[in-house]
Protein backbone atom coordinates (compact mmCIF):
# COMPACT_ATOMS: atom_id res chain seq x y z
CA UNK A 1 0.00 0.00 0.00
CA UNK A 2 1.55 3.15 -0.98
CA UNK A 3 0.61 5.97 1.65
CA UNK A 4 3.36 8.90 0.79
CA UNK A 5 3.24 9.16 4.62
CA UNK A 6 6.63 7.09 5.05
CA UNK A 7 9.76 7.75 2.39
CA UNK A 8 12.53 4.93 2.19
CA UNK A 9 14.74 7.42 4.66
CA UNK A 10 16.29 5.87 7.93
CA UNK A 11 14.34 7.13 10.84
CA UNK A 12 15.91 7.92 14.60
CA UNK A 13 13.94 8.44 17.23
CA UNK A 14 14.74 7.69 21.25
CA UNK A 15 12.99 4.43 22.20
CA UNK A 16 12.83 4.98 25.79
CA UNK A 17 10.87 7.81 28.08
CA UNK A 18 12.41 11.03 27.48
CA UNK A 19 12.79 12.18 31.05
CA UNK A 20 13.21 8.79 33.12
CA UNK A 21 15.57 8.16 36.04
CA UNK A 22 16.73 4.74 34.67
CA UNK A 23 19.91 4.08 34.14
CA UNK A 24 19.53 3.07 30.74
CA UNK A 25 18.38 4.58 27.46
CA UNK A 26 17.61 3.33 24.34
CA UNK A 27 17.97 4.72 20.42
CA UNK A 28 16.16 3.46 17.78
CA UNK A 29 16.93 3.56 14.42
CA UNK A 30 14.71 1.85 11.31
CA UNK A 31 15.50 2.00 7.18
CA UNK A 32 17.92 0.87 4.62
CA UNK A 33 21.07 2.53 6.12
CA UNK A 34 20.23 2.43 9.75
CA UNK A 35 23.58 -0.62 10.28
CA UNK A 36 25.62 1.56 7.72
CA UNK A 37 25.03 4.87 9.40
CA UNK A 38 25.68 2.68 13.29
CA UNK A 39 28.77 1.36 11.79
CA UNK A 40 30.19 4.50 10.70
CA UNK A 41 30.19 5.89 14.02
CA UNK A 42 30.84 2.94 16.24
CA UNK A 43 33.98 1.77 17.28
CA UNK A 44 34.19 -2.60 18.18
CA UNK A 45 32.92 -5.21 16.15
CA UNK A 46 32.17 -4.60 12.18
CA UNK A 47 28.54 -4.33 12.39
CA UNK A 48 28.08 -4.62 8.53
CA UNK A 49 29.55 -8.05 9.01
CA UNK A 50 27.87 -9.02 12.25
CA UNK A 51 24.65 -11.21 11.85
CA UNK A 52 20.95 -10.15 12.67
CA UNK A 53 19.94 -10.53 15.96
CA UNK A 54 23.39 -10.39 17.85
CA UNK A 55 24.36 -7.28 20.49
CA UNK A 56 27.98 -5.90 20.14
CA UNK A 57 29.88 -3.48 23.10
CA UNK A 58 31.79 -0.63 22.02
CA UNK A 59 32.05 2.70 21.67
CA UNK A 60 30.51 5.80 20.11
CA UNK A 61 32.45 8.65 19.21
CA UNK A 62 32.31 11.50 16.74
CA UNK A 63 35.67 12.04 15.20
CA UNK A 64 37.95 11.32 18.05
CA UNK A 65 35.39 12.30 20.92
CA UNK A 66 34.27 9.80 22.92
CA UNK A 67 31.05 10.01 23.72
CA UNK A 68 29.80 6.59 25.55
CA UNK A 69 30.22 2.70 26.25
CA UNK A 70 27.10 1.12 24.54
CA UNK A 71 25.75 -2.18 23.50
CA UNK A 72 24.10 -2.22 20.22
CA UNK A 73 21.25 -4.84 19.18
CA UNK A 74 21.36 -5.68 15.30
CA UNK A 75 17.49 -6.82 14.22
CA UNK A 76 18.30 -7.85 9.87
CA UNK A 77 14.82 -7.02 7.89
CA UNK A 78 12.64 -8.66 7.43
CA UNK A 79 13.16 -9.92 11.16
CA UNK A 80 12.67 -7.01 12.80
CA UNK A 81 9.49 -5.07 14.21
CA UNK A 82 9.40 -2.61 11.33
CA UNK A 83 10.35 -5.43 8.62
CA UNK A 84 13.34 -3.07 8.00
CA UNK A 85 17.03 -3.36 9.14
CA UNK A 86 16.85 -1.86 12.75
CA UNK A 87 19.35 -1.07 15.02
CA UNK A 88 18.95 -0.14 18.93
CA UNK A 89 21.54 1.28 20.67
CA UNK A 90 21.56 1.20 24.31
CA UNK A 91 23.32 3.76 26.44
CA UNK A 92 23.49 5.75 29.50
CA UNK A 93 20.32 7.94 30.27
CA UNK A 94 21.96 11.32 30.38
CA UNK A 95 20.40 14.08 28.53
CA UNK A 96 23.26 15.77 27.32
CA UNK A 97 24.47 11.71 25.66
CA UNK A 98 21.42 10.86 24.71
CA UNK A 99 20.85 14.64 22.59
CA UNK A 100 24.77 13.75 21.12
CA UNK A 101 24.06 10.21 20.05
CA UNK A 102 20.81 11.38 17.96
CA UNK A 103 22.34 14.73 16.78
CA UNK A 104 25.42 12.78 15.57
CA UNK A 105 23.43 9.93 13.60
CA UNK A 106 21.29 12.93 11.84
CA UNK A 107 24.52 14.38 10.76
CA UNK A 108 25.72 11.04 9.03
CA UNK A 109 22.15 10.39 7.77
CA UNK A 110 19.50 9.58 9.46
CA UNK A 111 16.62 11.54 10.23
CA UNK A 112 14.28 12.27 13.12
CA UNK A 113 11.45 9.92 13.50
CA UNK A 114 7.49 11.59 13.40
CA UNK A 115 5.28 10.17 15.88
CA UNK A 116 4.62 6.38 16.03
CA UNK A 117 6.60 6.18 12.43
CA UNK A 118 7.95 3.32 13.28
CA UNK A 119 5.29 1.34 14.06
CA UNK A 120 3.12 2.65 10.77
CA UNK A 121 6.21 1.60 8.77
CA UNK A 122 5.59 -2.04 10.05
CA UNK A 123 2.25 -1.64 9.43
CA UNK A 124 3.28 -0.53 5.75
CA UNK A 125 5.84 -3.46 5.64
CA UNK A 126 3.04 -6.33 6.14
CA UNK A 127 4.18 -6.74 9.95
CA UNK A 128 0.85 -6.32 11.41
CA UNK A 129 -2.36 -5.26 10.13
CA UNK A 130 -3.68 -1.41 11.29
CA UNK A 131 -5.97 -2.76 14.17
CA UNK A 132 -3.15 -4.70 15.93
CA UNK A 133 -1.24 -1.31 15.17
CA UNK A 134 -3.67 0.84 17.36
CA UNK A 135 -3.16 -2.11 19.78
CA UNK A 136 -0.08 -0.76 20.21
CA UNK A 137 -0.62 2.39 21.38
CA UNK A 138 -3.36 1.09 23.69
CA UNK A 139 -0.80 -1.43 25.38
CA UNK A 140 1.48 1.15 25.72
CA UNK A 141 -1.10 3.30 27.75
CA UNK A 142 -2.86 -0.13 29.48
CA UNK A 143 -3.11 1.20 33.28
CA UNK A 144 -4.96 -1.86 34.22
CA UNK A 145 -4.55 -5.34 34.10
CA UNK A 146 -7.88 -5.25 32.36
CA UNK A 147 -6.93 -3.36 29.48
CA UNK A 148 -3.68 -4.73 29.08
CA UNK A 149 -5.37 -8.51 28.43
CA UNK A 150 -7.42 -6.51 25.96
CA UNK A 151 -4.92 -4.56 24.02
CA UNK A 152 -2.77 -7.49 24.18
CA UNK A 153 -5.22 -10.10 22.93
CA UNK A 154 -5.80 -7.41 19.62
CA UNK A 155 -2.34 -6.69 19.02
CA UNK A 156 -1.70 -10.54 18.52
CA UNK A 157 -4.42 -10.59 16.33
CA UNK A 158 -7.15 -11.91 18.07
CA UNK A 159 -10.02 -9.42 16.44
CA UNK A 160 -7.47 -9.57 13.18
CA UNK A 161 -8.62 -13.03 12.70
CA UNK A 162 -12.49 -12.87 13.18
CA UNK A 163 -12.88 -10.03 10.87
CA UNK A 164 -10.49 -12.13 8.45
CA UNK A 165 -12.71 -14.82 8.76
CA UNK A 166 -15.76 -12.89 7.98
CA UNK A 167 -14.15 -11.03 4.88
CA UNK A 168 -13.04 -14.73 3.53
CA UNK A 169 -16.58 -15.99 3.61
CA UNK A 170 -17.89 -12.53 2.54
CA UNK A 171 -15.34 -12.48 -0.71
CA UNK A 172 -16.49 -15.96 -1.61
CA UNK A 173 -20.00 -15.05 -2.02
CA UNK A 174 -19.24 -11.98 -3.85
CA UNK A 175 -16.85 -13.90 -6.31
CA UNK A 176 -20.12 -16.05 -6.99
CA UNK A 177 -22.20 -13.06 -7.52
CA UNK A 178 -19.96 -11.39 -9.89
CA UNK A 179 -19.61 -14.35 -12.28
CA UNK A 180 -23.30 -14.60 -12.56
CA UNK A 181 -23.06 -11.08 -14.41
CA UNK A 182 -21.00 -12.99 -16.73
CA UNK A 183 -23.28 -15.64 -17.35
CA UNK A 184 -26.09 -13.01 -17.19
CA UNK A 185 -28.30 -14.45 -20.69
CA UNK A 186 -28.17 -17.82 -19.45
CA UNK A 187 -29.87 -16.74 -15.94
CA UNK A 188 -28.10 -18.94 -13.82
CA UNK A 189 -27.11 -18.28 -9.99
CA UNK A 190 -24.18 -19.88 -8.99
CA UNK A 191 -24.57 -18.31 -5.57
CA UNK A 192 -27.04 -20.22 -3.58
CA UNK A 193 -29.40 -18.08 -1.83
CA UNK A 194 -30.58 -19.66 1.37
CA UNK A 195 -27.23 -20.30 2.35
CA UNK A 196 -26.01 -16.36 1.59
CA UNK A 197 -28.91 -15.39 3.98
CA UNK A 198 -28.35 -17.89 6.74
CA UNK A 199 -24.63 -16.46 6.45
CA UNK A 200 -25.53 -12.63 6.50
CA UNK A 201 -27.79 -14.10 9.85
CA UNK A 202 -24.69 -15.19 11.37
CA UNK A 203 -22.57 -12.49 10.16
CA UNK A 204 -24.94 -9.98 11.30
CA UNK A 205 -24.68 -11.94 14.55
CA UNK A 206 -21.09 -11.34 15.21
CA UNK A 207 -20.77 -8.01 14.83
CA UNK A 208 -23.72 -7.33 17.05
CA UNK A 209 -21.21 -8.81 19.36
CA UNK A 210 -18.52 -6.82 18.81
CA UNK A 211 -20.17 -3.67 18.55
CA UNK A 212 -21.46 -4.69 22.18
CA UNK A 213 -18.69 -5.77 23.21
CA UNK A 214 -17.62 -1.51 23.08
CA UNK A 215 -19.48 -0.31 26.25
CA UNK A 216 -16.97 -2.73 28.10
CA UNK A 217 -14.19 -2.24 26.26
CA UNK A 218 -14.53 1.73 26.27
CA UNK A 219 -15.43 1.53 30.34
CA UNK A 220 -12.29 -0.70 30.35
CA UNK A 221 -9.75 1.25 28.75
CA UNK A 222 -10.46 4.53 30.03
CA UNK A 223 -11.71 3.66 33.77
CA UNK A 224 -14.97 3.04 34.80
CA UNK A 225 -16.79 6.25 35.50
CA UNK A 226 -19.05 5.94 38.90
CA UNK A 227 -21.20 8.91 39.92
CA UNK A 228 -22.25 8.80 43.50
CA UNK A 229 -25.18 10.69 44.29
CA UNK A 230 -27.47 11.25 47.15
CA UNK A 231 -29.07 14.23 49.25
CA UNK A 232 -27.21 16.33 51.37
CA UNK A 233 -25.73 14.43 54.38
CA UNK A 234 -25.95 11.14 52.99
CA UNK A 235 -22.69 9.83 53.17
CA UNK A 236 -21.33 10.38 49.66
CA UNK A 237 -18.09 12.09 50.36
CA UNK A 238 -17.59 9.49 53.91
CA UNK A 239 -18.04 6.42 51.58
CA UNK A 240 -16.04 8.15 48.70
CA UNK A 241 -12.91 8.38 51.41
CA UNK A 242 -13.71 4.98 52.57
CA UNK A 243 -13.17 3.38 48.87
CA UNK A 244 -9.69 5.20 48.97
CA UNK A 245 -8.82 4.46 52.09
CA UNK A 246 -7.67 8.11 52.74
CA UNK A 247 -9.57 11.63 53.79
CA UNK A 248 -10.01 12.84 50.33
CA UNK A 249 -13.17 14.97 50.97
CA UNK A 250 -14.33 17.31 54.06
CA UNK A 251 -16.87 15.53 55.74
CA UNK A 252 -18.92 17.42 58.34
CA UNK A 253 -22.70 17.10 59.40
CA UNK A 254 -23.27 20.04 57.88
CA UNK A 255 -25.84 19.57 55.25
CA UNK A 256 -24.22 20.70 51.26
CA UNK A 257 -20.04 20.58 52.10
CA UNK A 258 -19.33 19.03 48.94
CA UNK A 259 -20.62 21.93 46.52
CA UNK A 260 -17.95 20.71 43.94
CA UNK A 261 -17.64 17.34 42.35
CA UNK A 262 -14.35 15.46 43.37
CA UNK A 263 -12.93 12.41 41.46
CA UNK A 264 -10.56 10.13 42.20
CA UNK A 265 -9.16 6.39 40.60
CA UNK A 266 -8.82 2.98 42.75
CA UNK A 267 -8.02 -0.28 40.88
CA UNK A 268 -10.42 -2.78 42.00
CA UNK A 269 -9.43 -6.56 40.77
CA UNK A 270 -7.35 -5.13 37.46
CA UNK A 271 -10.37 -2.57 36.60
CA UNK A 272 -9.73 1.07 37.11
CA UNK A 273 -12.95 2.91 38.88
CA UNK A 274 -12.82 6.50 38.65
CA UNK A 275 -15.37 8.03 41.41
CA UNK A 276 -16.87 11.11 41.23
CA UNK A 277 -18.56 12.66 44.72
CA UNK A 278 -20.95 15.42 44.08
CA UNK A 279 -22.86 17.92 45.38
CA UNK A 280 -26.21 16.68 47.47
CA UNK A 281 -29.23 16.46 45.21
CA UNK A 282 -31.91 19.38 46.59
CA UNK A 283 -33.26 22.46 45.87
CA UNK A 284 -31.36 25.14 47.46
CA UNK A 285 -31.23 29.35 47.13
CA UNK A 286 -27.36 29.14 47.92
CA UNK A 287 -25.81 29.93 44.20
CA UNK A 288 -22.91 28.34 44.71
CA UNK A 289 -24.40 24.79 45.94
CA UNK A 290 -27.29 25.34 43.22
CA UNK A 291 -23.73 25.45 40.49
CA UNK A 292 -22.88 22.22 42.30
CA UNK A 293 -26.22 20.19 41.75
CA UNK A 294 -26.30 21.31 38.31
CA UNK A 295 -22.87 19.29 38.18
CA UNK A 296 -23.86 16.44 40.00
CA UNK A 297 -26.66 15.92 37.56
CA UNK A 298 -24.35 16.27 34.68
CA UNK A 299 -22.04 13.90 35.59
CA UNK A 300 -25.01 11.25 36.21
CA UNK A 301 -24.83 11.79 32.38
CA UNK A 302 -21.11 11.13 31.82
CA UNK A 303 -21.46 7.75 34.02
CA UNK A 304 -21.55 4.26 33.58
CA UNK A 305 -22.08 3.56 36.72
CA UNK A 306 -24.45 4.95 39.51
CA UNK A 307 -24.41 4.77 43.28
CA UNK A 308 -27.20 6.52 44.76
CA UNK A 309 -27.33 6.83 48.82
CA UNK A 310 -29.77 7.20 51.16
CA UNK A 311 -31.00 6.07 54.61
CA UNK A 312 -34.48 5.33 56.33
CA UNK A 313 -33.89 9.10 58.01
CA UNK A 314 -33.88 11.37 55.89
CA UNK A 315 -35.49 10.11 52.72
CA UNK A 316 -38.66 8.78 51.84
CA UNK A 317 -39.13 5.75 48.98
CA UNK A 318 -41.14 8.65 46.92
CA UNK A 319 -38.04 10.52 46.67
CA UNK A 320 -35.59 7.68 45.82
CA UNK A 321 -38.06 6.56 43.00
CA UNK A 322 -38.73 9.99 41.45
CA UNK A 323 -34.69 11.14 41.65
CA UNK A 324 -33.63 7.97 39.98
CA UNK A 325 -36.46 7.69 36.70
CA UNK A 326 -35.49 11.80 36.64
CA UNK A 327 -31.65 10.75 36.01
CA UNK A 328 -32.09 7.76 34.58
CA UNK A 329 -30.63 7.07 30.95
CA UNK A 330 -30.41 4.12 28.97
CA UNK A 331 -27.35 1.82 29.83
CA UNK A 332 -26.68 3.06 33.28
CA UNK A 333 -25.84 0.44 35.86
CA UNK A 334 -28.11 2.26 39.01
CA UNK A 335 -27.16 0.21 42.40
CA UNK A 336 -29.25 1.15 45.21
CA UNK A 337 -27.55 2.02 48.68
CA UNK A 338 -28.82 2.01 52.05
CA UNK A 339 -26.37 3.94 54.06
CA UNK A 340 -26.34 4.24 57.69
CA UNK A 341 -27.18 0.79 58.64
CA UNK A 342 -24.79 0.44 62.10
CA UNK A 343 -27.25 3.19 63.53
CA UNK A 344 -30.09 0.46 62.96
CA UNK A 345 -28.39 -1.97 64.26
CA UNK A 346 -27.70 -3.99 61.01
CA UNK A 347 -29.18 -4.12 57.40
CA UNK A 348 -32.94 -5.62 57.64
CA UNK A 349 -35.65 -4.56 54.82
CA UNK A 350 -38.38 -2.83 55.36
CA UNK A 351 -41.23 -1.66 53.72
CA UNK A 352 -39.16 1.25 52.21
CA UNK A 353 -37.05 -0.75 50.61
CA UNK A 354 -39.67 -2.98 49.25
CA UNK A 355 -41.65 -0.51 47.95
CA UNK A 356 -38.16 1.39 45.95
CA UNK A 357 -38.01 -2.36 44.46
CA UNK A 358 -41.21 -2.52 43.44
CA UNK A 359 -40.99 0.72 41.95
CA UNK A 360 -37.72 0.76 40.66
CA UNK A 361 -36.99 -3.29 39.65
CA UNK A 362 -36.13 -4.25 37.15
CA UNK A 363 -36.60 -2.01 34.33
CA UNK A 364 -33.93 1.36 36.67
CA UNK A 365 -32.16 -1.44 38.67
CA UNK A 366 -31.80 -4.97 39.91
CA UNK A 367 -29.41 -4.17 42.98
CA UNK A 368 -30.04 -2.73 46.32
CA UNK A 369 -27.45 -3.38 49.38
CA UNK A 370 -27.55 -1.84 52.57
CA UNK A 371 -24.02 -0.43 54.08
CA UNK A 372 -22.16 1.56 56.52
CA UNK A 373 -20.22 4.38 54.55
CA UNK A 374 -17.53 4.41 57.06
CA UNK A 375 -16.97 0.88 57.32
CA UNK A 376 -14.03 -0.80 55.45
CA UNK A 377 -15.75 -4.24 55.26
CA UNK A 378 -19.37 -2.50 54.82
CA UNK A 379 -18.16 -1.25 51.57
CA UNK A 380 -16.53 -4.59 50.32
CA UNK A 381 -19.77 -6.02 49.62
CA UNK A 382 -20.21 -2.86 47.20
CA UNK A 383 -16.97 -3.44 45.95
CA UNK A 384 -17.98 -7.08 44.77
CA UNK A 385 -21.47 -5.56 43.47
CA UNK A 386 -19.54 -2.92 41.14
CA UNK A 387 -16.95 -5.83 39.67
CA UNK A 388 -19.86 -7.88 38.97
CA UNK A 389 -21.92 -5.73 37.06
CA UNK A 390 -19.11 -4.45 35.04
CA UNK A 391 -17.81 -8.21 34.20
CA UNK A 392 -21.74 -8.98 33.04
CA UNK A 393 -21.05 -6.24 30.65
CA UNK A 394 -18.62 -8.61 28.95
CA UNK A 395 -19.53 -11.37 26.62
CA UNK A 396 -17.65 -14.76 27.69
CA UNK A 397 -14.88 -16.12 24.84
CA UNK A 398 -15.94 -12.46 23.05
CA UNK A 399 -13.42 -10.60 21.32
CA UNK A 400 -13.47 -6.74 23.06
CA UNK A 401 -13.87 -3.56 21.11
CA UNK A 402 -12.49 -0.34 22.41
CA UNK A 403 -11.78 1.71 19.49
CA UNK A 404 -14.27 4.31 18.36
CA UNK A 405 -13.14 4.03 14.43
CA UNK A 406 -13.62 0.67 14.95
CA UNK A 407 -16.93 0.37 16.34
CA UNK A 408 -18.30 3.08 13.83
CA UNK A 409 -16.90 0.70 10.77
CA UNK A 410 -18.49 -2.39 12.33
CA UNK A 411 -22.05 -0.63 11.95
CA UNK A 412 -21.66 0.62 8.70
CA UNK A 413 -20.71 -2.83 8.06
CA UNK A 414 -23.70 -4.22 9.97
CA UNK A 415 -26.24 -1.62 8.18
CA UNK A 416 -24.74 -2.45 4.59
CA UNK A 417 -25.28 -6.50 5.51
CA UNK A 418 -29.15 -5.32 6.65
CA UNK A 419 -29.33 -3.78 3.11
CA UNK A 420 -28.25 -6.97 1.52
CA UNK A 421 -30.53 -8.78 3.59
CA UNK A 422 -33.47 -6.46 2.20
CA UNK A 423 -32.18 -7.42 -0.98
CA UNK A 424 -32.13 -11.02 -1.30
CA UNK A 425 -36.00 -10.74 0.43
CA UNK A 426 -36.95 -8.24 -2.93
CA UNK A 427 -34.85 -10.93 -4.75
CA UNK A 428 -32.67 -8.02 -6.26
CA UNK A 429 -30.36 -9.57 -9.20
CA UNK A 430 -26.91 -9.83 -8.14
CA UNK A 431 -25.48 -7.07 -8.99
CA UNK A 432 -27.42 -5.05 -7.02
CA UNK A 433 -26.58 -7.64 -4.14
CA UNK A 434 -23.04 -7.02 -5.07
CA UNK A 435 -23.06 -4.19 -4.72
CA UNK A 436 -24.28 -3.43 -1.04
CA UNK A 437 -21.38 -6.82 -0.23
CA UNK A 438 -18.86 -4.69 -1.23
CA UNK A 439 -19.98 -2.39 0.72
CA UNK A 440 -19.57 -4.37 3.87
CA UNK A 441 -16.75 -5.79 3.16
CA UNK A 442 -14.96 -2.43 2.59
CA UNK A 443 -15.79 -1.05 6.07
CA UNK A 444 -14.62 -4.37 7.29
CA UNK A 445 -11.45 -3.87 5.79
CA UNK A 446 -11.09 -0.81 7.07
CA UNK A 447 -10.43 -2.08 10.35
CA UNK A 448 -7.43 -4.16 9.70
CA UNK A 449 -6.36 -2.11 6.70
CA UNK A 450 -7.13 -4.39 3.79
CA UNK A 451 -8.35 -1.57 2.10
CA UNK A 452 -6.80 1.77 0.79
CA UNK A 453 -6.65 3.68 3.77
CA UNK A 454 -7.39 7.76 3.28
CA UNK A 455 -3.60 8.86 4.27
CA UNK A 456 -5.28 11.35 6.79
CA UNK A 457 -7.04 8.91 8.95
CA UNK A 458 -3.38 7.12 8.92
CA UNK A 459 -1.96 10.18 9.99
CA UNK A 460 -4.86 10.73 12.64
CA UNK A 461 -4.10 7.23 14.17
CA UNK A 462 0.04 7.21 14.53
CA UNK A 463 0.09 10.72 14.94
CA UNK A 464 -1.33 9.84 18.10
CA UNK A 465 1.82 7.33 19.07
CA UNK A 466 4.78 8.95 20.92
CA UNK A 467 8.00 9.45 18.71
CA UNK A 468 10.28 6.62 19.75
CA UNK A 469 6.99 3.96 18.66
Amino acid sequence: MSTGLVSQDTIVALATSPGANGAIAVIRLSGLQAITITNGVFKGKDLLSAPSHTIHFGTIRDGEELIDEVLVSLFKGPHSYTKEDVVEISTHNSTYIIERLIGLLIKKGARAAQAGEFTLRAFLNGGMDLSQAEAVADLIASENKASHEIAMNQMRGGISNKLQQMREQLINFTALLELELDFGEEDVEFADRAQFEALIQELKVHIVKLIQSFAYGNAIKHGVPVAIIGKPNAGKSTLLNTLLDEERAIVSDIAGTTRDTIEESINLEGITFRFIDTAGLRETADTIEAIGVTKAKEKVRQAKVLLYLYDDKDNTAEEVILQIKELYYEGLIVILVRNKIDLEGGYYPNDMDTAIKDALFPDYSDSLVGISAKDTNSVEGLKNILLDKIREMAIEDQHIITNTRHVEALQHALDALEQVEQGLDMQLPGDLLAHHVRGALRYISSITGDIDVDRDILGTIFGKFCIGK
